[in-house]
This record gives structure tokens, C-alpha cells and sequence, in this order.
């Protein structure tokens, strides 16, 4: 056997490689940056080799062993299909509920008085209080809503600065006409109101013809002070790495820690939360 692809010498290669990334890692001098860059660029030759002998994903376990990174574990997590399909309501709570709810609930004593609702009126009679009317719009009709129309062309259906909430859950990713929309729920908010919404993150879609936007927070908060300025807007991102991917696994939430789902990593919005105040004048 060639020396250059014997397997023992390809992994002493590689512990030398590994452990002269190790001794240099972290340290910020200049010398030691471009020692790190010709550390790795004499690995690979050595790296070609190894794929030789153990193929790609050997490989590259061998140089994540080598350099102390974790391996995965996969079990019955290695599967293309998800185990649920319909985002985890066959096995409990979605877990994309857990933040929607924890947002309305943080934001109760808002919902009040007048208050306006996508769908069905669930979060008005869930955190809502002194409620003097409950109404609701949709352009399904399967849903009995107050008003039945397309709120992207609900001028003269809904009346203007008539509630002093509405109400958007799981609604902003798939209005079609987003514009249309946000002007109208503007609209129909009195001075002084609020509009308390949620929408999908970085998540699996509801199905491809619903399901139109999911910008990142950040996204999300450049439209919403463009297209409502002048008002207070917060918008914010729940979620980490391990919730978004249980989530896309169709997982509920109650299989997951109250820990688990409490940390928050900007980097993984399962939901995008957005409060709004209009002025009063």
C-alpha cells in the first residue's frame, strides 16, 4: 500500500493537523492568524487523502473528533418526513403555541373594550377582559365572522377607528395582499389602539399556496415602521435552535422542558411577535 494513503499514517496526519489547530485557535496576533491559514492550507492534501481511504463522512467525523466537536446522534431523528404533519396537533400543542400564547397573555391588559379578531374570536375570550365587543373578520365563511371580506379591501366594510385592539394571531405570513392589509388593520384601530400579532418564523409552511412571508424579525420590523409609521412598533423573535427544530419535526411543545423552550436565541425565530401602538392624535 502507498504510504501517502495508509490509513495510519492519513490519521497521525490528522492528529498533527488537529492538534497544531489547537495550539494556535483563539490566539489574535497576526503571525498566528497567518499560521492558522497555512496550517489549513497544508491540510488539505492530507484531507484529500483520508477521503481516499474512508470516504467523505468519515472524514469528516474523524477531523470533528480530532478538533473536540460534538457528533450527532441521530436515532429516529435521521428521517425525511416529519412525525407529524400537521405541526404536532396529532401528538398535543404545537409548539409554535407556546410562544403565541405567552405573547398574548404578557400583552392581556391591552386586550380590552372594542376589540377586532382574525378568524374566530379564541384570543379575545381567552385574555381579553371588560370586552364591551367581540368581532371578527375572515374571508372564509366556514368561520361565521363578523365580517366576511378580504381585509385588503375592506374599506367599506369595515369601519374605520372602530376598536381599540386587534387581534392577528398566526395571521401576518399569509395575508396575499400584505400591504393591502396592514393599512386596513391600521385603519380600523382607534387613536390610542393596539394590534397584537404573531407570524411564522424560520418554520415548515402551512401548505405552498397559504403561505407567503416569513422575513426575519428584523425584516419584519423594517415593513412594519415603513407601512405603520409614526406608530410605536416592537417586534421580536421567540425561539432557539433546538425548539425550531423540534417544531419542523412536528414535535408538540409539551415534549420539550419549560427550559427548553424558554431560552432565546435570536438567531432561531420559531414565531415572530409584533406589538403596536397607534398615536392618539
Amino acid at each position: 500500500m502507498d504510504r501517502a494513503t495508509d490509513p495510519s499514517t492519513c490519521i497521525a496526519s490528522l492528529s498533527e493537523c488537529g492538534s497544531r489547530w489547537h495550539r494556535i485557535q483563539g490566539t489574535q496576533s497576526p503571525h498566528a492568524k497567518r499560521e492558522v491559514s497555512l496550517s489549513q492550507s497544508s491540510e488539505q492534501p492530507i484531507r484529500s487523502k483520508v477521503k481516499r481511504v474512508f470516504g467523505p463522512a468519515w472524514t469528516t467525523r474523524l477531523l470533528c473528533i480530532l478538533r473536540g466537536r460534538g457528533l450527532p446522534r441521530w436515532g429516529n431523528l435521521r428521517r425525511l418526513k416529519p412525525f407529524s404533519n400537521s405541526h404536532g396537533w396529532d401528538r398535543g400543542t404545537p409548539l409554535d403555541r407556546y410562544y403565541v400564547d405567552r405573547f398574548f397573555a404578557r400583552h392581556s391588559a391591552e386586550i380590552t373594550r372594542d376589540v377586532l379578531e382574525i378568524d374566530r374570536n379564541i384570543y379575545s375570550r381567552r385574555y381579553g377582559h371588560d370586552l364591551r365587543a367581540m368581532h371578527s373578520v375572515d374571508i372564509d365563511p366556514r368561520s361565521e365572522p363578523t365580517f366576511l371580506c378580504d381585509l385588503a379591501h375592506s374599506e367599506d366594510i369595515i369601519p374605520s377607528d372602530s376598536y381599540d385592539c386587534v387581534l392577528l394571531p398566526c395571521t401576518l405570513h399569509h395575508f396575499r395582499e400584505l400591504e393591502g392589509c396592514l393599512k386596513n388593520v391600521l385603519r380600523v384601530v382607534r387613536p390610542g389602539g393596539v394590534i397584537l400579532a404573531t407570524c411564522a418564523g424560520a418554520v415548515r409552511l402551512d401548505a405552498e399556496e397559504i403561505d407567503f412571508w416569513h422575513p426575519t424579525p428584523a425584516g419584519w420590523r423594517i415593513l412594519l415602521q415603513q407601512t405603520w409609521a409614526g406608530c410605536e412598533v416592537v417586534v421580536e423573535g421567540e425561539g432557539n435552535c433546538l425548539a425550531i427544530v423540534a417544531f419542523n419535526l412536528g414535535l408538540a411543545y409539551e415534549e420539550l422542558k419549560p427550559e427548553e423552550l424558554d431560552y432565546k436565541d435570536g438567531l432561531y425565530p420559531v414565531v415572530t411577535t409584533v406589538y403596536c401602538r397607534k398615536p392618539k392624535h
